[in-house]
C-alpha cells in the first residue's frame, strides 16, 4: 500500500481529546472527483505501514470501527468506539484505483480523566429559521474558534458562517457555548470548534419543525370588572361549519313546528265539522 498525504484532497480534524471507554466521529471532506471512491481507516502513525480498519465496502465485524459516505456534503465519517489507550494514530483515506491513495493524518489525545476539550453532544438538531446553542467545555489554553469544516472560522465573541450567524460565549472559565442564529437548511453539516492545538468536531442538522393540526393563537376576554381569562383561538374553519349546523337546526325546528301547528289547525277543523253534523 502506498499513501500520499494529500494537502488539498482530504481535509478532517489534527488532533482531539478522548476518554478512554467512549467513543468519537471524525469527519474526513474530500474532493467532489473522489466521491465514487472507495474510503477507509487506517490506524498507525506511519501511513507507508498503517493498518486498515473499516472501508466503505467493508464494514467492520468487530463494532469497534464503522464509516458512512455522505456524497451529497462530500464527507465520509469514521467512527471509533470503546476508545483504548493506544487509539491515538489513524488516517482518513481515499481510495485511488490507478496511482497511490490519498489520506491524512489525525491523532487522538486518549486520557483516563475528562478531555481537555470537549462538547455535550457530538450531534445536535436544530430547526429552520431557529437557533442552536452548543455546550462545550476546556481545561487546556489558546483562543476559542467554531469553524465549518472545509469552510470559514468566527472567532469570539461573534461573526457569520455562510449566513448564519455565530456567537462565542467564553465568560466563564472552562465553559463556553456556540448558538448559531437564523439556522438554513444548508447549515447542516460538520463543523468543529478549536481551543489552543485541539479540535472537536460537532454535526448539526437543520430540519423543518414538524407542523401541529392546533391552534395555539389566544384571545383575551375581559369582564366588566376588569377580570380577564385567556382562552383558545377557534378556528375560522371550525366557526363556519358549526354556524351553518345551528341555522339548519333553527329552520328545521322552525319548519316542524309550522307544521304540527298546521296539522292541530287541520284536526280541529274537523273536529269542528263532526260536531256539527252529529247535530243533524
Amino acid at each position: 500500500m502506498f499513501l500520499v498525504a494529500g494537502i488539498h484532497s482530504i481535509t478532517t480534524v489534527s488532533e482531539v481529546s478522548v476518554k478512554a471507554g467512549g467513543s468519537i466521529s471524525i469527519p474526513c471532506l474530500y474532493e467532489l472527483k473522489y466521491t465514487h471512491h472507495v474510503k477507509y481507516l487506517c490506524k498507525g502513525y506511519n501511513w507507508n505501514f498503517c493498518s486498515y480498519k473499516v472501508k466503505t465496502d467493508r464494514p467492520d465485524s468487530s463494532g469497534k470501527f464503522s464509516i458512512s459516505d455522505d456524497k451529497q456534503q462530500r464527507i465520509f465519517t469514521v467512527t471509533i468506539n470503546n476508545l483504548m489507550m493506544d487509539d491515538t494514530d489513524y488516517w482518513c483515506i481515499v481510495e485511488i484505483n490507478d496511482g497511490p491513495d490519498y489520506g491524512k493524518y489525525f491523532q487522538l489525545s486518549v486520557t483516563k480523566g475528562w478531555p481537555q476539550l470537549f462538547v455535550d453532544h457530538q450531534e445536535i438538531t436544530g430547526f429552520n429559521g431557529e437557533d442552536v446553542t452548543i455546550h462545550g467545555n476546556y481545561s487546556n489554553t489558546g483562543e476559542i474558534e467554531w469553524c465549518r469544516l472545509g469552510g470559514s472560522c468566527v472567532k469570539e465573541p461573534s461573526g457569520s458562517i455562510d449566513g448564519t450567524r455565530v456567537t462565542i460565549n467564553a465568560n466563564v472559565p472552562k465553559v463556553f457555548t456556540v448558538t448559531m442564529s437564523g439556522l438554513r437548511t444548508e447549515s447542516s453539516g460538520w463543523y468543529f470548534c478549536t481551543k489552543g492545538l485541539l479540535q472537536m468536531p460537532v454535526h448539526v442538522t437543520v430540519k423543518e419543525r414538524p407542523s401541529t393540526s392546533k391552534d395555539h393563537s389566544t384571545i383575551i376576554k375581559c369582564s366588566a370588572v376588569n377580570i380577564c381569562h385567556v382562552q383558545p383561538l377557534v378556528k375560522v374553519s371550525f366557526i363556519i361549519p358549526l354556524s351553518l349546523l345551528i341555522f339548519i337546526v333553527m329552520v328545521a325546528s322552525f319548519i316542524w313546528f309550522m307544521l304540527r301547528r298546521h296539522s292541530k289547525s287541520i284536526l280541529s277543523f274537523h273536529e269542528s265539522n263532526h260536531q256539527y253534523l252529529d247535530c243533524f
